[in-house]
């Protein structure tokens, strides 16, 4: 009787699995729950630097390992091809959950894109750098994540100005007296003023702002004619292009990598660069002794520092909400916001990432950068045509320091683009 009553027990046992079982879907069932989330990221590496998708893969590795019913698919594409590459994606109703691009207005404007305040914990969002978190917001919601941030200095080739007798610029005035000093002793590009196609939108940013104006006003409206530009813009025109110390190449040719080139080659004395430059350098076999300081300005007084960012935008069409969210908790930790920086010398997104590298000696080449964190001015790209206007800037910037240019003509043009 004991037997047949274990015998009968444990059929009653396996009968009621098997209907668990059933009821679940099966352990088959279970284990495809998982969630795997698309990520398309944009590549920071180059041919010394292997891209950026070892990064991204230590990043998902270590992220599955804490959520192992979440999987993240990461494709990781050039600077040029990622906006080309989500907008199809977008067209075909197949966009992917995270991408980390430079733009977020266009996709925000239509409505497709989770807020921060829907994806992210509050210890996570607060502890964004404040302008970094106010540039990603639109109409007063935050859609765009910083993911990372550069910043534009002055370079100055301290043998050059050493030899010349030099202390770094502070004013403008004493930019172009250094610049007229290094030409008298023959250097070709006493300083490069990169306006070309490339990237003019950036060089031209850092002078406007020097001289007390920017791309957009105070209530973060354009204002890309303002007094305070055209006064910029004459100012360049009139001295330093005028006076040929921008050197034998005009501004409106000059192209960004041929100026960081003439820099790293000795042949320029000072050339505005973002941080990565550094890294060019140390690369380099030539290894030019050099120092950074912000742009002078007008007056010496301290003006905003022209910024760049990428951002991190998540697309509602999925609706894997939850799951973004658990996972960008995860990516905005101190050990990865810090460990991007670092690699690509790049400025920390986050408060706690930028004090503790703010502390570290072994950042200290950043640390002119990170000085400036708290007083950047970005495009302004919660702007949904600021790719409009960043293209006209730069087809036709350059003309407006040419001679014969006219500054006010070549700025109000650009203002009716931005109207």
């Amino acid at each position: 009787m004991r037997h047949r009553a274990r015998t009968i027990t444990a059929a009653m046992a396996a009968l009621a699995l098997t209907a668990g079982l059933a009821g679940c879907g099966g352990v088959a069932e279970s284990e495809s729950r998982t969630t795997t989330l698309t990520v398309i990221a944009t590549n920071y590496g180059d041919s010394r630097h292997k891209n950026s998708q070892g990064y991204w893969d230590r990043v998902a590795l270590a992220f599955r390992t804490e959520h192992p019913g979440i999987d993240v698919d990461i494709s990781v594409h050039s600077a040029d091809t990622v906006e080309k590459k989500v907008a199809e994606l977008v067209e075909r109703g197949e966009a992917p959950d995270i991408v980390q691009t430079d733009s977020y207005a266009e996709y925000a404007d239509q409505g497709l894109l989770h807020s921060a305040d829907e994806l992210l914990s509050i210890p996570v969002q607060a502890s964004f750098v404040p302008s970094l978190t106010e540039a990603g917001e639109m109409k007063r919601v935050q859609y765009g994540m910083p993911f990372t941030v550069s910043t534009r200095l002055l370079y100055y080739n301290k043998d050059l100005f050493r030899q010349a007798g030099l202390k770094p610029p502070n004013t403008w005035k004493e930019l172009l007296a250094a610049a007229r000093a290094l030409k008298a002793r023959g250097v070709k590009y006493p300083i490069a003023v990169p306006l070309g196609p490339q990237e003019a939108e950036a060089e031209t940013l850092m002078w406007l702002l020097s001289g007390g104006g920017g791309y957009t006003d105070s209530t973060d409206h354009y204002d890309l004619a303002s007094p305070e530009n055209v006064s910029t813009l004459k100012w360049l025109k009139s001295t330093l292009v005028a006076e040929g110390l921008t050197g034998p190449v005009a501004p409106g040719e000059l192209n960004r990598n041929a100026a960081l080139l003439a820099f790293i080659e000795g042949e320029a004395a000072m050339v505005n660069a973002p941080l990565s430059l550094m890294r060019q350098i140390d690369d380099s076999t030539l290894s030019v002794p050099y120092g950074t300081v912000p742009l002078p300005s007008r007056t010496g007084k301290e003006e905003p520092t022209m910024g760049t960012a990428d951002w991190v935008i998540a697309f509602k069409q999925r609706e894997h909400r939850e799951e973004i969210g658990r996972f960008l908790d995860f990516l905005y930790g101190e050990k990865y916001v810090t460990e991007q920086a670092a690699l690509y010398q790049l400025l920390p997104v986050t408060v706690p990432a930028a004090d503790a590298m703010r502390a570290d000696r072994k950042q200290k080449s950043l640390w002119n950068g990170l000085d400036t964190l708290q007083n950047l001015e970005l495009y302004p790209v919660s702007e949904t045509n600021w790719s409009q206007v960043a293209e006209a800037v730069r087809s036709r910037i350059g003309k407006a320091v040419a001679p014969g240019g006219d500054p006010e003509a070549v700025l109000s043009s650009l203002a009716d683009v931005a109207d």
